[in-house]
């Protein structure tokens, strides 16, 4: 099976440069319209394409787009246990800049379960009851650690 989005980022790699207006709008939306003669050049693959971003506009006008990267750090939570119903995962810690350092986010550990309706309630509590029993022996089995900062 082919990858379309592979392709897709593949054609929209391209540094098309173009003459073009810029209008700002009062409510804050800014729009941006090639000028006829660049009419020949296709920037998009003829579709349209959606972002999300940020934008920065300086006092002269200059602006500069620059999205989001999204995903590009892997999955948020890491499963470190797995029943039949239900999951513990734990987060990452991620960089976050500020203060003129990078600082680590906080770990956070989730436990989530996920039983369907037509189990019934009696068979629902049963059945987490069983599960959260084996959760727990899996926290008692993890040994805590207490790493101490020396300054």
């Amino acid at each position: 099976m082919r990858n379309t989005n592979f392709f897709k980022k593949q054609i929209l790699q391209q540094n098309v440069q173009m003459d073009g207006s810029i209008n700002f709008q009062t409510n804050g939306d800014i729009n941006i319209y090639p000028c006829p003669w660049e009419n020949d050049k296709q920037v998009t693959n003829g579709e349209r394409v959606r972002y999300e971003g940020g934008i920065e506009v300086d006092a002269d006008g200059r602006t500069r787009v620059k999205r989001w990267n999204r995903g590009s750090r892997g999955p948020m939570h890491d499963t470190l246990y797995e029943t039949a119903h239900g999951a513990v995962k734990m987060t990452r810690p991620q960089v976050r800049p500020g203060d003129g350092h990078r600082r680590l986010t906080e770990e956070f550990v989730y436990v989530t379960f996920k039983f369907p309706k037509k189990y019934g309630l009696a068979l629902t509590k049963a059945l987490y009851q069983e599960e959260a029993d084996e959760i727990m022996s899996f926290f008692k089995t993890r040994k805590e650690e207490t790493i101490w900062n020396q300054q």
